[in-house]
């Protein structure tokens, strides 16, 4: 592959990866407004659904990026909207768990099913190697983005 080709390449995936961002943002604001949520707080949601143990508020600080006052005051909002609860640290006293609470799952999940549907079908075409590619990017982006993310608030040039 020339050099021409592989920067246009290059390009074209640059200018996708920055579209796909922009429209997944909307959506996640239309996903979170359908529920009565802040983005940060379904994004929040989202990524406690993933690894659904019990964490800390600065556990939570760190997976949304967050200062531990905006943690404390997101854990706030999610339990005034019936989605996580708080429980003492069984094995420190001086620390409390947040947990995704069964409360409002049905709806989350049934907010989720359209989407989720129509994000699977978008694969449907797509070759196993190719879903394997695919996997590897996001896996790869994501960590730049979160090693990005902390070097600017670190302040670094």
């Amino acid at each position: 592959m020339s050099h021409r080709i592989r920067a246009e390449l290059l390009a074209a995936v640059t200018v996708a990866a920055r579209r796909h961002h922009a429209a997944y943002t909307l959506f996640s604001q239309a996903l979170a407004d359908r529920l009565g949520l802040h983005p940060t707080d379904l994004q929040c949601v989202s990524l406690l659904g993933l690894d659904p143990r019990p964490r800390t508020t600065g556990e939570i600080a760190k997976l949304t990026g967050l200062t531990s006052g905006s943690a404390t005051r997101l854990v706030d909002r999610l339990e005034r909207a019936g989605l996580a609860g708080r429980s003492p640290d069984p094995h420190d006293r001086r620390k409390t768990l947040v947990s995704l609470t069964t409360r409002r799952a049905s709806e989350v999940d049934a907010a989720w099913d359209t989407p989720a549907k129509a994000f699977a079908a978008a694969l449907d075409d797509f070759t196993d190697g190719e879903l394997a590619v695919v996997e590897r990017y996001l896996r790869r982006t994501t960590q730049v983005g979160d090693a990005q993310a902390e070097r600017l608030r670190e302040g670094e040039e």
